[in-house]
């Protein structure tokens, strides 16, 4: 038998080789149909890019828009008990009688206790039975406030319908009443002719408060806070507190203005700031008695105030000789009055720096060197013990001693290390730091800690929060403000950042938060926050509810941070992926749009980023 030609194949060959490119082909068109069907339905699941945007109460201009990496399917890949009363729910509006709700300085409440040292205008939080779990609705007709520095000039009547001050101050020039609109002229009770003309004449008589020497103040009594309004154009940052009482709104008017504030008395317990916190502290016919119990209250005010720091104070009795017949007061009671105050400061080793005009100024000494002598013969008020804690101060009672200072070698060193001046002290070593007195940060840390938040805010801007360059937000808090990076890296924006502490973080970081130059307070998260409703327009949550997941159901602060956020304000959650999916559960339910993305570092990082905004919505119109 001859030989078969290889070059031909056999039969059995041919089809095992048409077997192969059938399967070949339908393999491949599986793969085409399931990559179009999977692609259709991304397509159909989730936009490519987060567009949070909600119809504008006012203009184009308050359009909130955040660009985002695509969703990531966390949800089905994740699971971790969270302290939540339920896991899916739909949380419905309050009733309109809560639109200006506060929690904690509720008036009602209030009246239960004792009037004592104004002790029912302190915080009196809700008990369990009594907390609300509904949405607090915007009056109807609400707006999206003014842009700074417009802001700082006029409010839109309907986002805080009060009059009462405008009728009550108008020979003060509080605020008027413009059409639609509420218009600030910087007018005070102590300066009529406007808060500029004020500080220019106090400027002449304090030396730094022109120079980037005095960056933080506090205002006892602030009014609509024009005081601290003011004070912005030269670079100083007030806290501004005043309480819930006749003066209806004088807090609100000041956040809504743009102005850093807080809802707050000098009554009982200690000032929610840690001991040497301010550089200048100020009172304009604050109606605060200094002179009751034995100077307790100035005693508060050299605990908040920094080693060489100032106290003014302007109003009655201040120049009693000039004004006494219109204080409707007598000369013998005004002159008893300032006599006692001049006793206080003495006791407690300030110096008097001037009087003049309409202004007394005193200063709080560097160290205590000279004053511990002076205890040695005039012994009251003592100084306070050692162990006394200074800095704490939540729901802290007032303690009748002088908060000492930090040990010093002579007469001229600044007890606690000396500041640099505005604005390098932002980003310069804070004291506590360099001396080691906040346990595991070091110098080393700070720095790197800069680094941190400068790199995660360029990616906030171009990838999360677009409107952040473009002048959208005023009024920041920052949740969990650790060493205030946060903060320093917004620098350059035309923001403010309230820097909380929660009152169980692991460490006390509020006094170095101030020694850099911003302002900040002590929080407990599982209680409401000492504000009005949609007071702020950027919230920022790092690893909050990691810390509190155990400690209280966190729908609750979700609430509070809705109460609390202006409809079409932002919030950025940073935590691990398991709490953030079952914080995004809570938040579907709050009419809230929001999404989870990916560290900025990349998927890996276990650590990932919430990014939500809360619808417009307001309460219903009553005819």
């Amino acid at each position: 038998m001859g030989k078969e030609y290889s070059g031909s194949p056999k039969p059995h060959q041919v089809n095992l080789k048409k077997k192969r490119l059938t399967y070949i082909l339908s393999v491949s068109g599986l793969c085409v149909v399931f990559y179009i069907l999977g692609a259709w339905q991304a397509k159909t699941a989730a936009p490519s890019s987060t567009q949070f945007s909600s119809r504008v109460g006012c203009d184009d201009q308050s359009e909130v828009t955040a660009s985002a990496t695509d969703q990531l399917d966390f949800e089905s890949h994740h699971q971790l008990s969270v302290n939540t009363s339920e896991q899916l729910e739909k949380l419905p509006p309050c009733d309109m009688s809560y639109s200006e709700y506060t929690p904690c300085q509720d008036q009602q409440r209030g009246r239960r206790f004792d009037r004592n040292m104004l002790k029912y205008r302190e915080r009196h939080c809700p008990n369990k039975e009594e907390l609300l779990r509904c949405l607090i609705p915007a009056p109807p007709n609400y707006k999206t406030p003014f842009k700074w520095p417009q802001s700082r000039d006029y409010a839109w009547h309907a986002n805080i319908p009060h009059k009462e001050l405008s009728i009550e101050k108008a020979v003060q020039n509080w605020i008027q009443v413009e059409g639609d609109r509420f218009r600030f002229p910087g007018g005070g009770t102590m300066f009529p002719r406007g808060a500029d003309a004020y500080i220019d004449e106090m400027a002449a008589l304090i030396p730094g408060l022109t120079d980037g020497s005095i960056r933080t103040a506090v205002d006892t009594g602030c009014g609509v806070a024009s005081f601290g309004a003011y004070l912005l154009k030269r670079n100083i940052l007030a806290m501004s507190f005043a309480p819930r009482d006749t003066h209806e709104a004088q807090v609100w008017f000041a956040l809504e203005r743009g102005v850093p504030a807080m809802i707050g008395i000098m009554g009982s317990q200690r000032l929610p700031y840690p001991a040497r916190a301010f550089d200048m502290a100020h009172c304009s016919r604050c109606l605060i008695p200094w002179f009751n119990y034995d100077g307790l209250y100035l005693m508060e005010v050299d605990r908040i105030l920094r080693p060489g720091g100032y106290w003014v104070l302007s109003g009655p009795p201040i120049h009693w000789k000039k004004y006494w017949r219109g204080w409707e007061r007598t000369q013998e009671d005004l002159k008893q009055e300032q006599d006692s105050i001049e006793n206080i400061a003495r006791s407690l080793c300030w110096k008097k720096v001037t009087e003049k005009g309409d202004f007394s100024v005193w200063q709080k000494p560097l160290n205590h060197i000279q004053c511990v002598d002076t205890k040695a013969s005039s012994p009251e008020p003592s100084i306070c013990k050692a162990d006394n804690n200074a800095d704490a101060a939540w729901y802290k009672e007032l303690e009748a001693c002088i908060t000492p200072l930090p040990e010093v070698n002579d007469g001229s060193e600044v007890a606690g290390g000396a500041l640099g001046k505005w604005p390098e002290r932002a980003f310069a070593v804070p004291p506590r730091i360099q001396s080691g007195s906040v346990p595991n940060i070091t110098p080393k840390i700070f720095q790197e800690d800069n680094k941190l938040w400068k790199d995660r805010l360029t990616y906030y801007k171009s990838h999360l929060v677009s409107q952040l360059p473009r002048g959208l937000y005023r009024n920041v808090m920052d949740m969990n403000a650790n060493i205030g990076g946060f903060a320093a890296a917004l620098m350059k924006y035309p923001v403010w950042v309230m820097n909380v502490v929660p009152t169980i973080a692991d460490k006390n970081t509020l006094g170095v938060i101030y020694e850099r130059g911003f302002i900040g307070t002590y929080q407990d998260w599982c209680e409401a926050f000492s504000t009005y409703p949609r007071t702020y327009d950027f919230i920022h949550a790092a690893g909050v509810f990691s810390l509190y997941q155990d400690r209280c159901d966190i729908t609750y602060i979700l609430l509070e941070m809705d109460r609390i956020l202006r409809p079409e304000g932002t919030v950025i959650f940073r935590d691990v992926v398991e709490v953030l999916t079952r914080v995004k559960s809570i938040t579907d339910g709050m009419r809230w749009e929001s999404k989870i993305v990916d560290h900025e570092t990349g998927p890996f990082n276990t650590e990932k980023i919430l990014v939500a905004t809360k619808t417009y919505w307001t309460a219903q119109s009553k005819h």
